[in-house]
């Protein structure tokens, strides 16, 4: 029996409903049903900025968290992977966004595997992952993984994901991260 991983799927928007959250969801949801068929246990989390946004944007440093707020942080810097989705705001990802990983320590998150997801109203915003995402987990020296997951208004009825298109790219995301988190699981067997 292999150690359950934690999985901390972060959803970007400071809005609901959101397409950015039943993004991250779907992904999480996806990835558990996959690492289940393997024989993994994936205790997973959702983080939503909106619910934390007016918090984590008024502390300037991490002391200033209430301890809720923390108590999600440490969550952050000691998944065994991260879901990273995000909304596309002006052509990047939010600002709030960006200051919830300030807060985060810089080497809790080497080495973890990080899926890369977004969304936007167009298409051509798609390459906000590999032109704004990927960089700042590459700071953290995390290993953000090949296949992001990119979302656009169209792909979406009623907050649901709809389009086929991107099932079937969710379906290819995971499949490509199973083998890295499972081996990742079996690593912390190891340890432990």
């Amino acid at each position: 029996m292999t150690a359950p991983l934690n999985v901390i799927a972060v959803a970007g928007s400071s809005y609901r409903p959101s397409r950015t959250l039943v993004l991250a969801e779907e992904l999480l949801a996806q990835l558990a049903e996959q690492l289940g068929r393997e024989g993994h246990t994936v205790n997973g989390q959702v983080i939503e900025l909106g619910s934390i946004a007016r918090a984590v944007g008024g502390a300037l440093q991490r002391s200033e968290l209430p301890a809720e707020i923390e108590a999600q942080v440490k969550a952050i810097e000691s998944a065994d992977l991260l879901i990273v989705a995000s909304p596309v705001y002006r052509g990047s990802y939010p600002g709030l966004l960006k200051h919830l990983f300030d807060l985060v320590d810089m080497n809790a998150l080497i080495d973890t595997p990080v899926l890369l997801a977004a969304t936007g109203g167009s298409e051509r915003h798609a390459l906000v992952i590999d032109h704004q995402l990927r960089p700042l987990f590459s700071f953290f020296q995390s290993l953000t993984l090949p296949i992001g997951v990119y979302a656009s208004e169209a792909d979406f009825t009623n907050y649901q994901v709809s389009n086929e298109l991107l099932k079937a790219r969710i379906q290819l995301a995971v499949e490509r991260a199973a083998p890295l988190f499972a081996a990742r699981s079996a690593t912390l067997q190891k340890i432990a």
